[in-house]
């Protein structure tokens, strides 16, 4: 679940059991090589056995799907092998398939590094567009065009996405003599992150003492940036991080909510951001269907029915994940089929249901697990709803392979150096030149 960018959706998913059913888990299975068996991808007790390598958590574990699976398939054995982060999940991957060994039955791949390997290992995969089962109309158009190939080969099927809104302490919210009720809260800053922050202006005029209007400046750049269509990559696949307006506006738009004192000087998913978390000490988080999982995870135990959900200023998604079929995987048939029914509608309802990820099937978006979901943190609030109209005003995005490493560098090299006091030109400086050494690496 991908604790932090590539890693943070997931390691993020599993770090958590909320209230959807069991709850909605964040992400961090131990990186054990964490096994469920071996690896090899051989036979149990007279049984195919399929292995998948995966990151963080994806649930299908925790939400019953492999039972379910290996139920209705009595010749079938699943086994998966987790890595917690995808920081060293991905490079892995990068060199079995480069040397073509080592390979699991199935490969997830996230969102942040699909587009580097449609461009760079396509011929290493499976085209699942012409498997049995599979139905394109299934999937949103645009997560189904991003595991694709320019001539048509489809390598990953899409699980989960991310549809963003904007998670508030509705206590919080009241001491500072803001709205509470969810639709009056995104009506403030409907349309415009520039009225987010002047939200945030009047959250700090009679804030609770200690408390900050927002969890991070990491956390609202990439909420802004992920409301645009192009960020880092234009359609023709070049860089343009340094020359996307969009790109800069977010920089600065972030940098003056750190020196205005709206954001907290922390980074995502570290300890002592986990720490703000338990002590109350933000009002509003950037907030994917995941990131409930995660709040309840850190949150002590008063926390509960205190966050609501709202619209975010401009709609946006964050997180997602595909499942691959490597060719040179020992159960290519097999492993093909299990992807094909683990991905389809009911099974992403079931998989939200019990654990967050939100589906990118939308024939799913109907179904009683998405409509009657709720969160233990967020009370009564109909966050399947909420999160499916927000998943219809998700843009059509540029996805570049090397997204992660700017998007890190911009947060990690960037605006939270402006949180310690440096000018925001200067902390733009440092990001760019570190993006720009780790790009010709």
């Amino acid at each position: 679940m991908r604790a932090r960018f590539s890693t943070s959706r997931k390691a993020v998913v599993l770090a958590a059991a909320a209230s959807l059913g069991v709850g909605l888990l964040a992400g961090c299975s131990k990186d054990n090589g964490g096994k469920s068996g071996s690896p090899d991808g051989g036979s149990g007790g007279g049984k195919t056995t399929i292995t998948l390598g995966l990151f963080g958590a994806m649930g299908f574990k925790e939400a019953g799907l492999y039972a379910a699976y290996e139920e209705l398939h009595s010749d079938i054995k699943i086994q998966e092998n987790v890595v917690e982060r995808n920081e060293n999940y991905y490079p892995a991957l990068v060199n079995h398939l480069t040397t073509n060994s080592g390979l699991m039955d199935v490969q997830a791949v996230e969102v942040g590094n699909i587009a580097e390997v449609v461009a760079t290992q396509a011929a290493k995969f499976e085209d699942l567009s012409k498997a049995s089962g599979v139905d394109k109309s299934n999937w949103l158009s645009w997560k189904w065009q991003q595991a694709a190939t320019q001539d048509g080969q489809v390598i990953g099927l899409g699980t989960d996405i991310g549809p963003m809104a904007v998670c508030y302490r509705k206590d919080l919210f009241e001491q500072a003599g803001l709205p509470t009720d969810r639709d009056e809260v995104g009506k403030l800053w409907a349309g415009d992150w520039n009225k987010f922050l002047q939200v945030g202006e009047n959250f700090k005029k009679k804030a609770p003492e200690g408390t900050y209007f927002m969890d991070s400046p990491g956390g609202l750049i990439n909420a802004v940036l992920a409301s645009e269509k192009e960020k880092f990559y234009n359609a023709s696949g070049e860089v343009i991080y340094k020359t996307n307006p969009a790109v800069k506006a977010a920089f600065d738009l972030t940098a003056k909510a750190a020196q205005k004192g709206l954001v907290q000087s922390q980074t995502q998913f570290q300890p002592a951001w986990d720490q703000t978390i338990a002590n109350n000490k933000f009002a509003t988080v950037a907030c994917p269907p995941w990131m409930l999982g995660y709040l309840k995870s850190k949150s002590q135990p008063d926390a509960v029915g205190k966050w609501d959900v709202a619209v975010p200023p401009k709609g946006g998604n964050w997180g997602g994940s595909f499942l691959a079929v490597p060719k040179s995987g020992k159960h290519v048939k097999e492993a093909t089929a299990l992807i094909t029914w683990l991905t389809a509608p009911e099974q992403q309802a079931k998989l939200f249901a019990v654990q967050g990820s939100f589906p990118s099937a939308p024939a799913a978006y109907s179904s009683s697990e998405v409509t009657g979901a709720k969160n233990e943190m967020t009370g009564d609030a109909p966050i399947g709803k909420i999160f499916a109209e927000a998943a219809n005003t998700i843009p059509v995005q540029v996805i570049g392979p090397k997204d992660q490493i700017i998007q890190q560098g911009l947060t990690d090299n960037g605006v939270i150096l402006v949180t310690k006091g440096k000018s925001a030109a200067d902390a733009w400086k440092t990001a760019t030149k570190t993006i720009d050494n780790n790009l010709e690496k």
